[in-house]
């Protein structure tokens, strides 16, 4: 099964950007990786600015990023299955720690930079 990580990447007090989330999913070798301003909630969206490839080595990484771009703390991982995929959105189910349930992370926009994620917990039935 391919693996996710939910990173709190936190950025120093001069950085440009804010710090934020990174949600990174495993696929052909690299991490396919989101940028969220929020974490989101169950059952509602939260803005995401997709990010150039990272290495599988932030699936198990934390702590300072080079060149002075802060510090990087696991808020979840697990795996992940995919349950439809094209090049406007990634449905999958998610088996980690925190989150149990389906993802979906879908595009906003013609450039494919700005994408909506919205997680739904998965319920249990009795």
């Amino acid at each position: 099964m391919p693996r996710f990580v939910l990173l709190r990447h936190e950025l120093p007090a001069e950085s440009q950007r804010a710090s934020h989330w990174d949600l990174m999913l495993e696929a052909g070798g690299v991490l396919k990786t989101w940028e969220l301003i929020a974490l989101w909630e169950d059952q509602k969206s939260v803005t995401a600015r997709r990010l150039p490839d990272h290495r599988l080595d932030y699936l198990e990484y934390e702590g300072p990023v080079s060149s002075g771009r802060g510090t990087v703390r696991a808020v979840d991982r697990g795996t992940f299955e995919t349950l439809a995929h094209d090049q406007h959105h990634w449905l999958v189910r998610l088996d980690g720690g925190r989150y149990k349930g389906t993802l979906l992370v879908a595009v906003l926009d013609k450039s494919r930079q700005w994408w909506s994620v919205r997680f739904c917990a998965a319920t249990e039935t009795t």
